[in-house]
């Protein structure tokens, strides 16, 4: 039997089959391309379904459960994405049902968060931990909670939503608050971050094309190249990446903390501050018994978060 998942990002998108096992099979992979509305990127999940169902030969009745990642907030009990900050124009869309109905399959939604940190622990480098974080650092910031050997959702399904702790009084925004966690560590705020540094210093031509079109992917392009300015964009992410793990670490007291997309590419620039401000900051009962780690899954990592929504759910009737 098999699973699918469907991975819904603010920049990319994907629907992967696997076995029940977690173990990945195929995929298809797309740009959300989020100007272009939900109906744009719901239809190129059905497209990438059924092309999984060709190319494998299988149809409903080889099916579990589908799995849906997508960032928050959500309504996982009512399956319905809820405005995410990161998907405009995605308002109170009932995903589960689309899906559902299109498919003749049950299927279920989970945070982004939430689903890496499920697929870290069962697969990756949270394998063995009963008290994990997993933080995104995607395109915005979030975080999974697994706290006791249980995910931990919160009261209104919103638990982990670290991304809008203000952690200074001016800075890059996130969740439309400035100086938030998401604003330093996420590759949105990243963006931003480096057209203020631009800004105050007046370099517009320091990545060679104007600030507003600069990304958080050419910031971490130019300091793998010796870019000294994108070197320290990226120390500062990571001064305030250390300063909100601290606020974690006291008040969760975690095994592991776990961090995902743009940690994993640019780690050798933005771990050294956050360390720093760590080792300053915390206790050292809880700084001790804290491991911070890459996500072992890399860059596949939503494809076996999805899956593994798929998973965690499948036994549901």
């Amino acid at each position: 039997m098999y699973v699918i998942g469907v991975d819904i990002g603010g920049t990319n998108s994907g629907v992967i089959l696997g076995h029940s096992n977690g173990k990945k099979v195929d995929g298809v992979h797309f740009s959300t391309k989020v100007e272009k509305g939900f109906d744009y990127t719901i239809d190129r999940i059905k497209k990438g379904i059924y092309s999984l169902y060709k190319r494998k030969n299988i149809g409903k009745k080889d099916i579990e459960a589908i799995g849906i990642s997508c960032g928050g907030p959500l309504d996982q009990n009512r399956g319905l994405i809820l405005s995410p900050p990161n998907l405009p124009g995605w308002d109170e869309i009932p995903i589960t049902d689309i899906i559902s109905q299109e498919f003749g399959v049950k299927s279920f939604l989970e945070n982004d968060a939430n689903s890496s940190a499920l697929a870290e622990w069962k697969q990756g480098a949270g394998q063995g931990y009963n008290n994990l974080i997993f933080l995104t650092f995607g395109t915005g910031l979030g975080a999974g909670l697994i706290l006791d050997g249980k995910l931990y959702r919160g009261s209104s399904g919103l638990g982990g939503e670290v991304g809008h702790i203000r952690l200074s009084k001016k800075g890059p925004s996130g969740y439309n608050k400035s100086g938030s966690f998401e604003g330093y560590c996420s590759g949105t705020g990243i963006a931003k971050l480096a057209k203020m540094y631009l800004k105050k210093r007046n370099l517009a031509q320091a990545f060679g094309k104007r600030s507003s079109l600069i990304t958080a992917k050419d910031v971490g392009t130019a300091a793998a190249d010796g870019n000294h300015l994108a070197q320290e964009i990226l120390a500062e992410s990571g001064t305030y990446l250390g300063k909100g793990l601290s606020i974690l670490i006291d008040t969760l007291n975690p095994e592991i903390i776990i961090l995902g997309g743009i940690y994993v590419r640019c780690q050798e620039y933005i771990e050294p501050a956050a360390r720093n401000y760590i080792e300053r900051e915390t206790l050292i009962q809880t700084r001790e018994k804290c491991l911070i780690l890459p996500a072992k899954l890399g860059e596949e990592i939503g494809d076996y978060a999805s899956l593994a929504v798929a998973i965690e759910n499948k036994d549901i009737s």
